[in-house]
């Protein structure tokens, strides 16, 4: 089985302009070196995110032209790729994620746990999504999803080989982010790739916000294996089955594999 790569394009977005944000994910999607199979983007990628209605007029139809953009992308860069928006569903929005591959399938995951202000103006989603990815089958997460451990236990009870989780966390509890992305793959011995914004948001009539970034890459056993700061790069990592196969061995919590 060959080693999958991914990529964790850690951003800063333009709150409440979609369009800037497309030309950013395909900036970067054009950086990216040739053997990257997935690419990863933070939470409300896309569109930004404000507590108010604002948002609405940002938010995006899945099969709108938007996503028929970032389909356009991963199929012209031959990577699959997983970013955030917020998602207008006709009578709800939704804080989702899409998961877009070179062939045109497209996954879609909304945020089940919402934080502070998203519950003013969003609806919260019901259903668990893992897909089908070249790390193996892999659980989507977003952000405040990652506190909550039956989140992780059903992961687990599905025996997903990783999380791939995006993300927009305050600066001042970055440490929490790094903490919780460990205890994630720890606690269902799995890869965790975790997608940070960095920036700032500064709206008017908005508070502002200092975002963490921090994504990393964490093995099965818990200990990072890479990762960044608030810089605005990407951070590429090689995530091996044998690592994950080894390690399971050693835990014993899928002893009848």
């Amino acid at each position: 089985m060959p080693t999958p790569t991914v990529a964790a394009c850690q951003t800063d977005l333009a709150d409440l302009d979609p369009p800037a944000n497309l030309a950013t994910v395909g900036e970067r999607l054009a950086a990216l070196d040739d053997r990257v199979d997935v690419a990863l983007f933070p939470e409300y990628a896309l569109t930004g995110f404000v507590g108010d209605e604002r948002i609405r007029d940002a938010a995006l139809a899945r099969d709108g032209d938007a996503l028929d953009r970032l389909a356009a992308s991963a199929a012209d860069y031959d990577v699959r790729v997983l970013a955030g928006f917020v998602e207008d569903a006709g009578d709800d929005y939704y804080n989702t994620v899409a998961y877009v591959t070179p062939d045109g399938d497209r996954t879609f995951y909304r945020k089940r746990n919402l934080w502070g202000g998203e519950a003013d103006v969003l609806t919260a989603g019901d259903k668990a999504v893992s897909v089908e990815t070249p790390v193996g089958k892999t659980g989507i997460v977003t952000c405040y999803d990652l506190n909550f451990v039956d989140v992780s236990a059903e992961f687990a009870r599905e025996r997903v080989d990783a999380l791939f989780v995006v993300g927009a966390w305050p600066g001042p509890h970055s440490e929490n982010w790094r903490l919780l992305l460990r205890a994630r793959a720890l606690d269902g011995v799995r890869w965790v790739v975790g997608c940070g914004r960095t920036g700032r948001r500064d709206l008017p009539d908005a508070r502002g916000v200092d975002y963490a970034g921090k994504s990393a890459v964490v093995r099965p056993d818990g200990a990072v294996s890479a990762a960044l700061n608030r810089d605005e790069r990407t951070l590429v990592a090689d995530l091996d089955p044998e690592i994950l196969a080894e390690q399971r061995e050693f835990v014993g919590v899928f002893g009848d594999e």
